[in-house]
């Protein structure tokens, strides 16, 4: 059974960066055509899809969040990581990491429903606060 778990700091100062890693068990983040993304829903707000990395390693970013977004793995740990970066309190929300299998071509909805995805963690909340 494939779990995944996001660990993080809850609370970040203002122009930090937040990081956040999603720990994934009872199976391989880099089996084929499984895409690992970074969901957020701010309080009151639907969900925004921030990031993803492939099977592959490869990197695709949201639009508005790409200039400080950065996710990266650790195929040796089955993790993956969500740097970002000047955070202000609009960054304020709940943090999910979830799976999507998709076969080329890959798309990614800027703002999915939670059924896109056939797996996720259970969240973790994020406060950008002084």
């Amino acid at each position: 059974q494939v779990q995944l778990v996001e660990s993080g700091p809850g609370l970040v100062k203002p122009s930090q960066t937040l990081s956040l890693t999603c720990t994934v068990s009872g199976g391989s983040i880099t089996t084929n055509y499984f895409h690992w993304s970074w969901i957020r829903q701010p309080p009151g707000k639907g969900l925004e899809w921030m990031g993803a990395i492939t099977y592959g390693g490869t990197t695709y970013y949201s639009p508005s969040l790409k200039s400080r977004t950065s996710i990266s793995r650790d195929t040796s740990k089955n993790q993956f990581t969500l740097q970002l970066g000047s955070v202000t309190p609009e960054d304020t929300a709940k943090y999910y990491c979830a799976r999507k299998y998709k076969r080329p071509p890959i798309r990614f909805s800027l703002a999915p429903s939670h059924d896109e995805y056939d797996l996720w963690g259970q969240g973790t909340q994020v406060t950008v606060s002084s």
